[in-house]
């Protein structure tokens, strides 16, 4: 007689004991598909390691999904630096292999762009790059709308995708 095994996935917001996991989930999916500091991906990003101090800040939020009390991804939303103030930005969404396909990416999206309205920002801005298609697919599901040019001052030049859309 065999017992199945279910994994535990659960969504929840970010903490300072969640640091080093998600800078870790970061590196290593970044590492998956070739997105590297030197293109100035967010693995460039000198905040990586701290993400809950940059994320408890006012309309900033980041949330984690973790199985079995491991961090295997995460997604956040804040203030699109250098633009509109009405403007917000999906960011840092990554997540392992196990995590993928169950609808966790979906589900954190939902949740930052309901963060976002209720922190009265009117449209939301993102960057990826186009070898992420999945993330892309998700995107355009949830209304995100392709435009021609970059939005604030992210960094990440390499980033040749850029969606918005209206909250």
């Amino acid at each position: 007689m065999s017992v199945a095994t279910s994994l535990q996935l659960t969504l929840r917001p970010l903490t300072g004991r969640d640091n080093a996991a998600i800078a870790s989930v970061i590196r290593t999916v970044s590492a998956e598909y070739g997105l590297t500091a030197d293109k100035g991906y967010t693995v460039a990003d000198p905040n990586l390691d701290s993400l809950y101090e940059i994320y408890s800040k006012p309309g900033h939020a980041y949330w984690v999904v973790e199985q079995d009390g491991k961090v295997v991804g995460g997604g956040g939303i804040a203030p699109l630096q250098c633009s509109e103030p009405d403007i917000c930005e999906l960011q840092k969404m990554y997540f392992l292999p196990q995590a993928r396909g169950q609808g966790f990416a979906k589900k954190l999206a939902l949740q930052a762009l309901d963060f976002a309205r209720e922190q009265g920002f009117r449209r939301c801005y993102l960057e990826t790059t186009a070898s992420l298609t999945e993330a892309i697919a998700l995107y355009e599901r949830l209304g995100f709308t392709h435009i021609d040019g970059p939005l604030g001052c992210t960094g990440h030049v390499d980033c040749e995708v850029r969606m918005l859309k209206t909250l």
